[in-house]
């Protein structure tokens, strides 16, 4: 995947990373859903030790469906969110594929948390879990 940085809606906070994703998916859990304000969050995943960030995001500490501890992180002065990091995936962090630079590469390989999805989204020829895969 090229173009790997990316940064918030108001350019407050940038963040890159070297080499390509470990995952491509789409999260359809309902934290997800009030988190982006839509049906599912895009996100990639990036080893931790492979990500930096520049600014002063703000981070929002949740519990995700899975009842493990979910960090969301985001700019504080625009709101846009940026990474998750999540408990059940130790030195990943979650980047929404929406904040990349460049989005053409993004080609999501599974559905997740389907059992939350919205009943009009479709998810494809891709596999597809009710919760986390397995």
């Amino acid at each position: 995947m090229s173009g790997n940085q990316g940064g918030c809606l108001c350019g407050a906070v940038r963040y890159s990373f070297a080499g390509d994703p470990a995952a491509a998916m789409v999260c359809h859990c309902s934290h997800c859903q009030k988190q982006s304000g839509s049906a599912f969050s895009t996100i990639i995943g990036v080893p931790e030790t492979a990500f930096t960030m520049d600014g002063a995001p703000v981070t929002y500490r949740d519990e995700g469906e899975s009842g493990k501890a979910v960090e969301r992180i985001f700019c504080g002065s625009c709101g846009s969110p940026l990474i998750s990091k999540v408990e059940v995936a130790p030195g990943m962090v979650w980047v929404k594929a929406g904040t990349l630079d460049d989005t053409s590469a993004f080609q999501p390989a599974m559905h997740i948390w389907t059992k939350s999805k919205q009943c009009w989204v479709d998810t494809g020829a891709i596999p597809a879990f009710e919760t986390n895969p397995g």
